[in-house]
Order: C-alpha cells, then sequence, then structure tokens
C-alpha cells in the first residue's frame, strides 16, 4: 500500500488547508486563490542544504538556487539525516536525534504522524495545477555509514563495506520506486520529478584524514567510486525515470564532479592529486574536516544540473 493516500488526503486538503499548517508557511495560499508555481523539495541533509560552518546549519543549498532560477516558490519538506525508509515512515520525525535539522527557509510543516511524502502530497493535493518541479535527494544515508562497516561493527547486518552497500541498494531500489510513484500519483505526468545522487566525497579519502594516504583509504575511495557507478546510482535511475517526467541526476559524474582518478592536477596544499579528489577537495567539506555535506560552491553547482536537466 503506498503511503500518499493521494485521493484521501486531496478531499481533506480541500475541507482545511489549515489543519495541514499550510497557512504557516511563506508565500503560500489556497489553491485557486493565486496562480504561483510551486518547487516542492523532499529528501535528506543534501536537501536541505546542510553545512558544518561556521557553525551547523542549514543553508538555501542547491533547492533555493534552483527555486530563484525558476522564479518558482520553494516548499522544503526535506530533513536532515533521512533515509529511504523514514522518508516514508509517518512515525520519522525531524529535529530527534536521528533526523534533523529541517529546512531553515521555506520549510514545509510535516504534522506529527506524517512522513515527508505524505506532508507533500497533501501540499501537492490542495495546489493542483500550481506545482511546477519536485526534487528528491534521498539514498545517501542508507549507505553512507557502511565505509564503517566490519566484523566488529556490522551495518545493514553486514560486515563488509560492499556488502552493506548492497543491503543499502536494495533498499534504496525498493523505497524510491514506491516514493517516486507516490508523488506521480499525486503530481500528475505533467510535473517533473527530478532525483538526485551524490558526489563521490570519499574520494576525500586521498587526503583526509591523512597526506599522503594510506594504501587502505585509497583503495576505500576507489571501492567508493565503483559502489555508486555499479550499484547507487543505476537503482536510483531506474527508480526515477520509472515513471513519465521522471529524471535523474548524476551528480557523481557530472561536469563539476569528475570520478576520474587518472587526470591529475595540483591543489594546495596537496600537490599534485586526482582531478576528481580536487574537485571533491573545493566543492565539499570532506578534505577540510571529513564532512560529506556540499559547500554553497558545491551546492549551487548541483542546482545548476539541476536546472540543466529540465532545459
Amino acid at each position: 500500500m503506498r503511503f500518499g493516500k493521494v485521493a484521501a488526503r486531496a478531499l481533506a486538503a480541500t475541507v482545511s488547508v489549515s489543519t495541514l499548517g499550510l497557512v504557516a508557511l511563506p508565500g503560500v495560499s489556497h489553491a485557486g486563490t493565486a496562480t504561483p508555481s510551486y518547487y516542492v523539495s523532499l529528501g535528506d541533509s543534501y536537501s536541505v542544504g546542510y553545512q558544518p560552518v561556521p557553525a551547523p546549519h542549514a543553508s538555501s543549498g542547491y533547492t533555493g538556487f534552483v527555486a530563484k532560477k525558476l522564479k518558482m516558490t520553494l516548499v522544503n519538506f526535506g530533513c536532515g539525516g533521512a533515509t529511504t525508509s523514514s522518508i516514508l515512515d509517518p512515525t520519522a520525525l525531524c529535529n530527534d536525534i536521528q533526523y534533523g535539522p529541517p529546512a531553515a527557509t521555506d520549510a514545509g510543516v510535516v504534522p506529527p504522524g506524517e512522513s515527508q511524502v505524505q506532508a507533500a502530497d497533501a501540499f501537492i493535493a490542495a495546489h493542483t495545477g500550481h506545482i511546477g518541479l519536485i526534487t528528491v535527494s534521498i539514498g545517501g544515508n542508507d549507505v553512507t555509514p557502511c565505509v564503517n562497516a566490519s566484523p566488529t561493527n556490522p551495518v545493514n547486518g553486514q560486515t563488509t563495506t560492499l556488502g552493506c552497500v548492497g543491503v543499502g541498494t536494495s533498499l534504496i531500489t525498493t523505497n524510491v520506486a514506491t516514493l517516486v510513484g507516490d508523488l506521480h500519483t499525486a503530481a500528475g505526468s505533467n510535473v517533473p520529478i527530478v532525483g538526485l545522487t551524490y558526489p563521490d566525497v570519499l574520494l576525500g579519502l586521498w587526503v583526509y584524514p591523512t597526506f599522503p594516504a594510506t594504501a587502505a583509504n585509497k583503495s576505500l575511495a576507489s571501492l567508493s567510486t565503483a559502489a555508486f557507478n555499479l550499484l547507487i546510482n543505476p537503482a536510483l535511475n531506474t527508480a526515477y525515470t520509472s515513471v513519465p517526467g521522471g529524471k535523474f541526476v548524476n551528480v557523481t559524474n557530472s561536469k563539476y564532479w569528475s570520478t576520474s582518478l587518472t587526470k591529475i592536477t595540483s591543489l594546495k596544499p596537496y600537490g599534485k592529486i586526482p582531478k576528481a579528489v580536487s574537485e571533491i577537495c573545493k566543492l565539499t567539506y570532506y578534505c577540510s574536516q571529513g564532512n560529506i555535506h556540499a559547500n554553497t560552491k558545491g551546492y549551487t553547482d548541483i542546482g545548476k544540473l539541476i536546472t540543466k536537466a529540465l532545459s
């Protein structure tokens, strides 16, 4: 059974939009009283533009860039820490130990007892004909912990990184297909649903936490690239393009985020390193802090990829 229950929620939204908390959203009005185009965002910490400095915070991220570029009103239901399971789970709450923070601005309201996708469905149903775009960034938290999988620390029930990623990919395949199908049912075929993957941040292991990198860290970085190219990205691509209007943006292998380790460049203070590693260093916080999130330039580049996919 799909989590959206679109027909029922559409009826409820028609009776009383205010019960969904939508009147608290900036710039949001009842459907029919205006004709804006809304941009609906769902997902994890990438969707809320999480950055670790100057203090941990959510920023406008790629969603702010896209909304401004397309002149749409953003409604962001994203939640840091979300997985492909929690995004469908009515009991998963933002701002608790595992899930948080929510979007800092233009935040959509996720009422208690509803999942991200249910809240998004309700908003979409209440604004039929006014939804211009849906983007989703999800799946990273299903596999990122796999880097720590070992015989003494099983992750996803697995003791190896590759085994853990395999289990995570299975969850991604099933859950994202459910999510995308649900959103498509709510929004219809005329609304593009753009799904994202991630930069291969573990390439930063070439320089962090030590430089020169240990052989083990270089091996893990290469394994991460293989996992994206052979498992994670094909699964996400299949899920997002399974519905009419569904698109997949391969951030990992974009012109901004090359995964090639054969091209060499120079980057201070490291000297000569693979170009792909230098891009991770320039566009994320991994090389300086071991943090997987993009910086402002990185999020902007992701936003450019989204608008390009829509052109």
